[in-house]
């Protein structure tokens, strides 16, 4: 969540020799007008993983050494963490920042909203969670007493064997369209996973066929914007509200929340950071990435009990919506990820010459489909998007357009393989 020119401090710091440290320091202090008389305060939190420790006792060290002070909150995840920060940055008209308050300011609100919404006749909730083996396994046991007169948790993956994120989370749900190891689900209940630092959550279920459904990023911001809507409809507001999406976004959902629902959508470059800065011009900003990130303003606990309140809408919107097209993601592997830029909120690749054309042309061979490429962030991969009117023809286009990549990118191993 930094902005720009500070994510390029960041990398010259972690870069720069022992020696140069101070230097860089000053620099960065200089560029960007620092008062280094003003006193600093840093909030730290860690997770469970083992180097986290380690890292954490690093950062106290580097505080200290520079003069700062700090407060050491231990194990939490990150939107608990996130919440600490806040709390702090308002001077408490937030929220007590401890992590007592944080249980309790969420509860009750959950406690609260969940009066008002009915649940198909079975008054206690019951909720499968998959923890992906992280944090979120912790907290969440913590904050069950809160709110357990309206909500009964059963945890999986909790970190008491298994790795972190193996075979379970919300990355694993939402790639491979299937439950999580070790998770059985009957028909019709309700499961939902974290990923590893609890601040990502994708939704699912067992239809009485035994079919299961992915309510995803781009589902939960649809069924949120659309409760959203209809009750500033039935109150007479009309406030501002608009969705932010990336251009990785499911088609359906875009075309539904503006055909339908007429909540105007907007495309963003991915990234967190980029969504939310848009978010921040309407009166009620939603956005969620396809993979559960979801907005500032609801922690992945809140954004659990978002979903459950709402989810009656989903049966009633179900058919309209069309939401559950195919999309597949691949990763092609190439010498320098550089060599792919893009331009259009990532929808267009400007190089290497010839590649936007190529894509153009494959999806042109398919029904309803669309096609993006972007290269990764943090390593020498190039993710690849394809989504079309069948899982099958989703499948050929994803082949298709990695093959592409592979050819005018500089793809090295073996060439892409069909199928994810």
């Amino acid at each position: 969540m930094l902005a720009p020119s500070w994510e390029e401090h960041a990398t010259c710091l972690a870069n720069a020799e022992e020696q140069d440290m101070q230097r860089v320091l000053i620099d960065i202090s200089e560029k960007e007008a620092v008062n280094l008389q003003q006193d600093a305060f840093v909030v730290i939190g860690r997770d469970t993983r083992p180097s986290s420790e380690k890292l954490s006792q690093s950062v106290i060290d580097g505080v200290t050494v520079l003069g700062g002070q700090f407060h050491d909150y231990g194990l939490l995840t990150t939107p608990q963490l996130h919440y600490m920060v806040y709390c702090r940055n308002t001077g408490g008209r937030y929220g007590k920042a401890t992590i007592e308050g944080y249980y309790q300011k969420l509860s009750k609100a959950f406690v609260e909203l969940t009066k008002q919404a009915s649940c198909s006749g079975d008054e206690y909730r019951s909720l499968k969670v998959d923890c992906a083996n992280g944090i979120g396994a912790l907290k969440l046991r913590e904050m069950e007493h809160y709110f357990s007169q309206g909500l009964s948790v059963q945890l999986f993956n909790d970190g008491s064997k298994g790795k972190l994120n193996h075979l379970c989370g919300a990355d694993f749900v939402k790639s491979h369209q299937k439950p999580p190891q070790g998770m059985e689900i009957k028909s019709n209940e309700r499961c939902c996973s974290f990923d590893g630092d609890a601040d990502r959550i994708v939704y699912y279920y067992h239809d009485a066929d035994g079919h299961f459904h992915l309510i995803d990023g781009d589902k939960i911001a649809t069924l949120i914007s659309s409760f959203l809507k209809e009750l500033l409809v039935e109150i007479g507001e009309s406030l501002n509200i608009g969705v932010v999406q990336t251009a990785y976004a499911n088609g359906s959902s875009t075309r539904y929340l503006e055909e339908v629902m007429k909540v105007p959508v907007y495309c963003t470059k991915t990234g967190v950071k980029h969504l939310h800065h848009k978010a921040q011009e309407f009166d009620i900003g939603v956005y969620f990435e396809a993979n559960g990130h979801g907005t500032a303003l609801f922690s992945t606990a809140v954004e659990m009990k978002i979903k459950q309140s709402a989810e009656q809408l989903e049966d009633k919107k179900r058919k309209a919506a069309k939401m559950l097209e195919n999309i597949i993601d691949l990763f092609n592997q190439v010498a320098d990820r550089r060599v792919i830029s893009t331009t259009d909120a990532e929808r267009q690749a400007v190089t290497p010459p010839g590649l936007q054309e190529a894509i153009n042309d494959l999806v042109k061979k398919y029904k309803l489909s669309r096609a993006f490429v972007r290269p990764s962030g943090t390593e020498d991969v190039v993710r690849v998007y394809a989504e079309a009117d069948s899982q099958e023809s989703a499948d050929h286009l994803a082949h298709e357009v990695s093959l592409a990549v592979f050819q005018l990118a500089g793809g090295i191993g073996e060439r892409p393989q069909p199928g994810f």
